[in-house]
């Protein structure tokens, strides 16, 4: 019974966390009473469900229990008028005044925490917190940033927005289009957060998050203006989120073990998600003569001839999913299409990435030469030690790999990552192993003294 509640906790969790949020900070305009009410019901839930058993309903449960919770909180706070005031208006049942193009709850809580007053890492930070539902380590861990320092980060932003009185709304007109950057590296970061999970022990796959990115995105799109830069650059991130999505099936192994993506099945590949990414991309999956042009052409992309972040990596995508195999893989294009978003917004990790398509269009060596460079900057990402240890290894260093793998595991969140590089960590050392003890044959039987 125990095991059964718990899971029905966590599961319900995930799937009713943000909607419970987000509807409470609807009703009661405050994001602290919003959060702490949603997490004392759920506290409430593990108190009670051992006993009394798993409600019929357990989001309505959580819904009522929580909202409860906040007209409690407000009645023992309401030391002014104006709370008093909140606290009355309560038990007003009439209709709420309209609030905007698309009646989403979550999206306005989105729009709310990525408000141009708050900065860009606090505007991300918050609305993993508050929308995705992420603990604060899960969100340091992000960042590559101490978690008390994530945690001082997201109670100022709330801080601000309170103090700021900061709406509850979506942004209309003019002020849409300056809005739409930050919330859309919000729901980059939440859907990457779902692809490779931080801190998941029984989940390295959260398929809520990225199912809830994919929506959000789509409706922010719906809302942008056919061909401006803003609906360019959702169009590509929606692109490049259902084109990853698509793999997701074949990227952890029944043993629970990260699948590579030359290893992956890729007849488990979704393909309607595929296409529909591909669509949007502008390529065509049934047209393996098709000119590379849309791939590299910045003018392909969108009406201002300029090529965005999302739109790039969309691209990127693009040519692993029409790869019918991994040698089939064009990585001439990924290259040059890793070069163009250096261009864009270079930054380590796209040197990094850009790396990885190097060994294979060019050599592991000159590859390693350049992932040598970025240890000052990355020397906290997992990553980067991972990648690092794959190229020692191709170029015939087993002990410096080895090493490679020991940080690399010691920085991964993700279960199934942990056991795919301690898989590689083990088979590096093995062949190391191998390698000496056939040098120590080998002088064993050259040498003078040999019997």
């Amino acid at each position: 019974m125990g095991h059964d509640v718990d899971a029905t906790i966590t599961r319900v969790y995930r799937d009713e966390w943000s909607r419970v949020v987000a509807g409470l900070a609807r009703r009661f305009g405050d994001l602290d009473i919003a959060e702490e009410s949603a997490a004392e019901a759920f506290a409430t839930a593990i108190a009670r469900w051992p006993a009394d058993g798993i409600p019929p309903n357990p989001g309505a449960w959580i819904t009522t229990t929580a909202n409860r919770k906040a007209i409690d909180r407000l009645r023992r706070e309401a030391r002014r008028d104006e709370l008093q005031q909140e606290a009355l208006m309560l038990t007003d049942d009439s209709p709420a005044e309209p609030v905007g193009a698309v009646d989403d709850d979550r999206l306005r809580l989105v729009f709310t925490c990525c408000h141009p007053a708050l900065s860009m890492e606090a505007r991300v930070a918050l609305t993993l917190r508050i929308v995705g539902g992420l603990t604060v380590a899960e969100i340091a861990h992000a960042f590559l940033v101490q978690e008390t320092t994530m945690g001082q980060r997201i109670t100022r932003a709330k801080a601000k927005i309170k103090a700021a009185k900061i709406p509850y709304r979506l942004p209309e007109g003019e002020e849409l289009p300056a809005r739409v950057e930050g919330v859309l590296a919000v729901l980059y970061l939440v859907f990457n957060e779902g692809y490779l999970a931080s801190g998941a022990a029984d989940d390295p796959v959260r398929r809520d998050l990225t199912g809830e990115a994919i929506r959000l995105t789509r409706l922010v799109r719906a809302l942008l203006r056919a061909g401006s830069p803003e609906h360019g650059a959702a169009t590509g991130l929606l692109a490049l989120m259902l084109l990853t999505e698509a793999r997701t099936d074949a990227r952890v192994s029944g043993d629970g073990e990260l699948v590579r993506l030359d290893e992956q099945d890729r007849a488990r590949w979704d393909r309607a998600l595929i296409d529909e990414g591909l669509a949007l991309v502008g390529e065509r999956i049934d047209a393996p003569d098709m000119p590379r042009s849309p791939a590299l052409d910045p003018a392909a992309a969108r009406g201002d001839g300029a090529l965005g972040r999302y739109e790039i990596l969309a691209r990127i995508n693009a040519v692993h999913v029409r790869a019918a195999h991994a040698r089939d893989t064009d990585w001439s294009q990924i290259v040059a299409l890793y070069g163009l978003l250096e261009r864009v917004e270079p930054s380590p990790i796209v040197t990094l990435n850009k790396a990885v398509a190097v060994s294979e269009f060019d050599s592991p060596e000159v590859a390693l030469a350049m992932v040598e460079r970025l240890g000052d900057p990355l020397d906290g990402y997992h990553a980067f030690h991972a990648t690092r240890a794959e190229l020692l290894r191709r170029v015939g260093r087993p002990g410096d790999a080895a090493a490679a793998y020991d940080r690399a595991i010691a920085l991964a969140g993700n279960t199934a990552e942990v056991t795919h590089l301690t898989r590689r960590r083990a088979e590096v050392a093995a062949a190391g192993s191998s390698a000496e003890q056939r040098d120590v044959s080998r002088s064993s039987v050259s040498s003078p003294s040999h019997p």
